[in-house]
């Protein structure tokens, strides 16, 4: 960042002195305004709930321009990676801030898929779980339950082993997730296989069993390693900050990102996908597509309790760039398993439709959003919904980490600690129990 031709003034309308605060400029984006010496010049915090206005970081990874509709990794539009590059070309890119050539990827893959294999003991600790446990709360644990097993890597102030755990993760991941969904299925873990794709290798884990051989649908893994491209990152949302205050104690990698997977937990967050897939469900059982008008109608009644998930965003005030690329793989799966009358799709695109004409979504700019789409998809595939938010996980755990290893890499870096308006007693004395 820089430092702007441009102070902002703050003055106070009861006489006291003026306060000249500096302003930066990014490289693209609002410029920000430097109020760390708010306190020692006035004695006064700001106050921001939800960081609406607030910039607690400087970073080079994501860049979001939510009245475009604009998603860039380290300067690359969203569309042209989802494109052009595969999740293992996206890692590397989020993770060093170049796109590999050949030879590059080559050896990050090879690193990649040569740590995909977890200690045989973490066994023992999933068995601890029940068997109708959510997968989050599996994953939360799992994640968490690495630091223990890891001991050589779990110090982030070491590159190092910053770079190792970064690997580990990334690569354990999926195998995590695969060995949840089959201990709450009953069936035997299946070893990752070296010999397949990151995508692939995960829907081997998935879906394969010892009694017969499992093929990859190339069609379906090309549009598992898109949704992986897709959520690899975000900018400073809800659970990459949370990643960042976690790590800003000086806790190793893996706790962290057991904190980010904590927070993605939450339906308004990484959750917003299968609650999107459990909404159409319940316009299914309400009468399908011929009860849309009416659904719609409801969502427009504030006091009906009725919401419209998977459209609108926090940040995007325009169509989500990510949904647009996710309907397509949408129709390629859709149409590769015989399901284009599949009839949650059909009730998604009659959402869609009213959504984009009605003025009342058109007005307030609730477009659809990449969840929309991604739980449909997911589901054709035979992903459960309970661990849809798992996968959520599995993919932004790059983005964590690079967001982590930035934040560590920043000379200006402290630990987080926000401040608050108190609204509670004024200092008041215990008496004794006989007289309150």
């Amino acid at each position: 960042m820089k430092l702007s031709e441009n102070k902002a003034t703050l003055s106070f309308s009861n006489g006291s002195p003026s306060v000249e605060l500096p302003v930066y400029q990014g490289s693209v984006g609002p410029d920000v305004v430097d109020i760390r010496k708010l306190y020692a010049q006035t004695g006064m915090f700001t106050y921001d709930p939800g960081f609406l206005s607030t910039a607690s970081c400087q970073s080079a990874i994501t860049y979001i321009d939510g009245d475009k509709g604009e998603l860039l990794y380290r300067g690359y539009p969203i569309e042209q990676l989802a494109t052009n590059c595969d999740f293992m070309e996206t890692c590397h890119l989020l993770l060093y801030g170049n796109l590999p050539d050949a030879a590059d990827k080559a050896d990050f893959t090879k690193r990649v898929t040569h740590h995909t294999m977890i200690n045989e003991q973490m066994q023992f600790f999933l068995r601890g779980f029940r068997r109708d446990a959510h997968p989050m709360a599996i994953m939360t644990g799992l994640v968490g339950a690495l630091s223990a097993f890891y001991h050589d890597s779990t110090d982030i102030n070491n590159p190092e082993h910053r770079d190792i755990s970064a690997i580990r993760l990334i690569a354990k991941m999926p195998t995590l997730v695969a060995m949840a969904y089959k201990y709450s299925a009953g069936q035997p873990y299946m070893y990752p296989k070296n010999n397949l794709s990151y995508a692939g290798n995960f829907l081997h884990m998935m879906f394969a069993t010892p009694c017969e051989d499992y093929v990859v649908n190339p069609v379906i893994e090309r549009a598992l390693d898109r949704i992986f491209v897709l959520h690899a990152d975000h900018e400073q949302n809800a659970s990459t900050s949370t990643v960042r205050l976690c790590g800003s104690s000086g806790t190793n990698p893996f706790a962290a990102i057991a904190a980010g997977v904590a927070c993605l937990w939450g339906p308004a967050h990484g959750g917003a996908n299968e609650a999107c897939l459990n909404m159409l469900e319940d316009i299914q059982k309400m009468g399908g597509i011929s009860k849309v008008g009416q659904f719609m109608e409801q969502v427009k009644d504030k006091n009906s309790g009725v919401k419209l998930m998977g459209f609108g965003h926090r940040v995007y005030k325009n169509y989500d760039p990510r949904a647009k690329l996710m309907q397509e793989t949408c129709k390629e799966v859709l149409a590769s398993l015989g399901l284009e009358n599949d009839p949650l799709f059909k009730l998604a695109m009659a959402l869609e439709k009213i959504a984009l004409e009605d003025e009342y979504f058109v007005s307030r700019k609730l477009y659809p959003n990449v969840d929309f789409y991604s739980g449909i998809v997911q589901r054709a595939i035979g992903i459960p919904v309970g661990l849809f938010t798992a996968v959520f996980a599995l993919a932004r755990t790059v983005g964590w980490i690079a967001q982590l290893n930035e934040m560590i890499g920043d000379p200006e870096y402290k630990i987080g600690r926000p401040r608050q308006l108190f609204t509670g007693s004024v200092r008041r004395d215990v008496l004794p129990i006989a007289q309150r």
